[in-house]
C-alpha cells in the first residue's frame, strides 16, 4: 500500500479570560510543632482575608507545601566554620482563582498587601477551558496537514484515500502569562485612606502552536 506522511502545524492566539493570584506564605521557628502551627494560623487568616471578595475557604488551593530545617554558617574562636541551625523553615504556596475582573483584583491585591499576613504574591493570567483551547489547536494542525497533502497528491497526479493514522503528542503548553510581580508593585501603589487599587491592567494573548503528523493512503 502506497501512503503519504504530512506534518500539519496548528497557531492560535486566545485572549486569557482568568486570573490567578499565587501567594507565598513562610516562617521561621525553633521548634517544629510551632512550625506547623504557625503554617496552619497564617493559612486561616489569609481565608479570611479573602472571604470578603466571594472567595469560599476552599478556593484557596495548594500548590505546594514544605518545612525544612534551615542553618547559618557560623564562625568559631578557633578560626573554622560550623553550621548552626537556626530553626524549621515552612513554605506555603497556593493560589486563586476567578473570571478576570480588575476592580476585583485591585481589593483583593490591596487586602495581601496590607492584612495581618503578608504573603509574597504574584499575578497571572490564564484561560477557563484549556481543553477546549487544546482541542481547537488541534484541529487547525490537523486540517493544515489535509490542506498539504491535498495538495501534494494534485502535483502527483494520485488521490488520497484512507488516513491511516495520526501521530500526536501534546506536550505541556504554557497557558499563563505573567504581567508583573504583585508584592513589589502594590507596596509601592498602597495609600492609607485607600481600601483597593485602581487597577487598568490587560494582559497580552497567550500564543499557542503544535503540529501533528497524519499519515494518508494514496490512490
Amino acid at each position: 500500500m502506497r501512503t503519504i506522511r504530512v506534518t500539519g502545524s496548528g497557531r492560535t492566539r486566545i485572549r486569557p479570560d482568568v486570573t490567578r493570584v499565587t501567594m507565598i506564605l513562610d516562617g521561621l521557628f525553633k521548634d517544629y510543632g510551632e512550625t506547623l502551627r504557625r503554617s496552619s494560623e497564617d493559612t486561616e487568616k489569609l481565608k479570611d482575608m479573602l472571604a470578603p471578595f466571594g472567595f469560599q475557604r476552599n478556593d484557596l488551593k495548594t500548590l505546594s507545601f514544605s518545612v525544612d530545617p534551615e542553618y547559618e554558617g557560623v564562625r568559631e574562636e578557633d578560626g573554622t566554620y560550623t553550621q548552626r541551625f537556626t530553626g524549621y523553615r515552612f513554605r506555603h504556596t497556593m493560589k486563586v482563582e476567578f473570571p478576570s475582573n480588575n476592580q476585583r483584583l485591585g481589593k483583593v491585591l490591596f487586602a495581601l498587601a496590607n492584612g495581618p499576613v503578608t504573603p509574597e504574591f504574584h499575578l497571572s493570567y490564564t484561560v477557563g477551558d484549556p481543553e477546549a483551547v487544546k482541542n481547537a489547536l488541534l484541529g487547525r494542525a490537523v486540517a493544515d496537514a489535509r490542506e498539504k497533502a491535498a495538495a501534494l497528491t494534485r502535483a502527483g497526479g494520485v488521490e488520497l484515500g484512507e488516513l491511516q493514522t495520526i501521530d500526536y503528542s501534546w506536550g505541556q503548553a504554557d497557558l499563563e502569562v505573567r504581567p508583573m510581580n504583585g508584592r513589589v508593585m502594590m507596596k509601592s501603589m498602597a495609600e492609607p485612606a485607600a481600601n483597593s487599587y485602581d487597577l487598568n491592567v490587560e494582559p497580552d494573548n497567550i500564543e499557542l502552536t503544535d503540529s501533528v503528523t497524519v499519515v494518508w493512503e494514496i490512490v
